[in-house]
C-alpha cells in the first residue's frame, strides 16, 4: 500500500467512525470479535504498561449483566470509580454538550420534560442499544490521570479498529455508573471500571443513527507555534 492509499484509507476511517445507538441482533462472528481486540492490543502506553483489562461480553452472560444493571438503576444502586458531577463540563465544553443532547432528544422525539420517555431511553441504554456485545474496559485499582490517558488511547484504537472490520459501536459512560454491579456480575475484583462500549451491525432504518454530532472547526481548538 502507498502513502497516499495509506492516507485515504485512515483519513476515511476515522471521519466514518461515529456513535451507533441502535443495533441489529446479529452477533459480530467470533474470529472477528477476537482479531478487532487483538488488533486493538497494539495501542500505545506509558512504558508499554498496557493497563487495559477488558470483559468482552455476549450472549446469555450479555443479557445477564443488562438485567443487573437495569435492576440496579431501578434500585438506585450506583457506584461509581471515576467520579462524576454535573459541574464537570463548564464554558464551551457544556454549550457543545448540551446542543448535541438537544440534537439527540430532537431526533427521538424526547421533549425536555417527558421524564417517562427518558427513563425509557436510560434503560434502553442500559441493554447496551440492543448491541448483542459489549465490552468493558477496566483499569487497574490504582489508576490516575496518566493511566487513565492510556485507557483513552486504548479505547479510540478499539473503535477504530472495530469500524475497520465494518463493525459499528458506541462507547457508554453510564455503564461505568454501576460499576460495582458489573464487577459482580462478571467476577471482577481489584479493578475500576471506566467505560463500557456497545457494539455489533447498526440498525440503518433507525432515525437515532442519523444524528450527526458537530465537530468545533480547527481553529477553535488548536493553535500552532513556530
Amino acid at each position: 500500500m502507498t502513502t497516499l492509499d495509506l492516507t485515504a484509507a485512515g483519513e476515511k476511517l476515522i471521519r466514518h467512525r461515529r456513535a451507533t445507538r441502535a443495533f441489529r441482533p446479529d452477533e459480530v462472528p467470533e474470529q472477528t470479535v477476537r482479531a478487532v481486540f487483538e488488533l486493538a492490543g497494539k495501542a500505545p502506553s506509558n512504558s508499554n504498561t498496557q493497563p487495559w483489562q477488558v470483559e468482552v461480553v455476549s450472549g446469555a452472560a450479555r443479557d445477564q449483566l443488562a438485567d443487573a444493571l437495569v435492576a440496579a438503576h431501578a434500585a438506585g444502586r450506583q457506584s461509581v470509580d471515576f467520579p462524576y458531577q454535573e459541574g464537570l463540563f463548564q464554558g464551551v465544553q457544556q454549550s457543545r454538550r448540551a446542543e448535541f443532547g438537544a440534537l439527540l432528544y430532537k431526533t427521538l422525539g424526547i421533549g425536555r420534560d417527558n421524564d417517562d420517555l427518558l427513563e425509557g431511553y436510560n434503560v434502553k441504554s442500559l441493554r447496551f442499544y440492543d448491541a448483542p456485545h459489549v465490552a468493558m474496559l477496566f483499569a487497574p485499582s490504582n489508576t490516575e490521570a496518566r493511566v487513565a490517558a492510556d485507557m483513552g488511547i486504548y479505547a479510540q484504537t478499539l473503535l477504530l479498529a472495530m469500524t475497520a472490520h465494518g463493525i459499528s459501536s458506541c462507547p457508554q459512560a453510564l455503564l461505568s455508573f454501576y460499576a460495582d454491579t458489573v464487577r459482580d456480575a462478571l467476577g471482577v475484583k481489584d479493578r475500576k471500571l471506566l467505560m463500557g462500549i456497545s457494539f455489533g451491525y447498526a440498525d440503518d432504518d433507525a432515525p437515532v443513527n442519523a444524528a450527526r454530532a458537530p465537530r468545533a472547526d480547527l481553529a477553535e481548538t488548536t493553535r500552532f507555534h513556530r
